[in-house]
């Protein structure tokens, strides 16, 4: 698959063909994949911090937020997931800008493959960490007493809607990425912007609870939406709505940040 990729066939007008794209954008996220075994802290990222997030909100705040630790897991767990797929997409960011600082793609130019392939094969790998981290905070969930209520169905459909999110969300990872001085920069940023989005939801308490103009914002807060839609596709709930506005929002980012993201991604590389 490798040399395939490399070797790509051109159309007439000198773009690469859809076929020899995606098996250059293959190679490219296994690239980024196996790139891991290199890097034990991007493992421990991915791994031992969704353990760390179920444990802490479930053992230190379960009891004071639903009188249960068994109570505030069926809850909270599905706003945690939520809450880590966010952060995950951090380091889309911060790799896409360490590759760019460190003249990974000004090497990657030199090879007769597609210009888009090693972003979008970094965004394909790191959606592949996605589904594992949250296959792990699943299972980690299971063996503290979590129950998936919705069915099997339920999880699937869960899971397709909540990489579906995280791809949309993606793009404005890549953007910042691009834009940002380091990768220092870039944490600092992306951070800043996702921690006060996911706790003004109701991914880790009922918006009932908070103050009224609190309310108003939680109400309309993608993550919101995607919470729910989440927590009722696993556990049992309104699930239509939710996932009708989490899929509103997706497209909505998508289309607003793709553009400005490939932008800054061709200026750049």
């Amino acid at each position: 698959m490798t040399g395939a990729a490399v070797t790509a066939p051109l159309t007439g007008s000198g773009r690469v063909r859809p076929l020899a794209w995606a098996g250059q954008t293959l190679t490219m996220a296994w690239r980024s994949l196996v790139a891991v075994k290199h890097n034990p802290l991007e493992l421990v990222d991915y791994s031992v911090t969704p353990i760390m997030f179920v444990f802490l909100f479930t053992y230190v705040l379960g009891g004071q937020m639903a009188g249960s630790t068994d109570a505030y897991l069926e809850y909270a767990l599905p706003g945690i997931i939520v809450q880590n797929t966010l952060f995950m997409t951090v380091y889309t960011a911060m790799a896409l800008n360490t590759d760019l600082t460190k003249g990974v793609f000004d090497r990657l130019r030199s090879l007769p493959i597609a210009r888009s392939a090693p972003l979008i094969g970094r965004i394909t790998a790191d959606l592949a960490k996605h589904v594992w981290a949250m296959l792990l905070m699943i299972g980690i969930g299971l063996l503290m007493g979590f129950r998936i209520t919705g069915g099997f169905g339920g999880f699937l459909l869960g899971a397709v809607l909540l990489i579906v999110f995280a791809a949309a969300v993606s793009w404005t990872a890549v953007l910042i990425g691009m834009l940002a001085g380091d990768a220092e920069k870039v944490q600092a940023f992306a951070f800043t912007l996702i921690f006060p989005i996911t706790f003004t939801s109701s991914a880790f308490v009922i918006v009932d609870t908070m103050p009224g103009w609190l309310q108003a914002w939680s109400d309309v807060n993608p993550v919101t939406h995607l919470s729910d839609a989440y927590r009722g596709l696993l556990v049992g709930g309104p699930v239509a709505e939710p996932v009708m506005w989490s899929l509103v929002w997706a497209v909505g980012i998508a289309a607003v940040f793709c553009p400005l993201a490939m932008r800054a991604y061709r200026a750049k590389v």
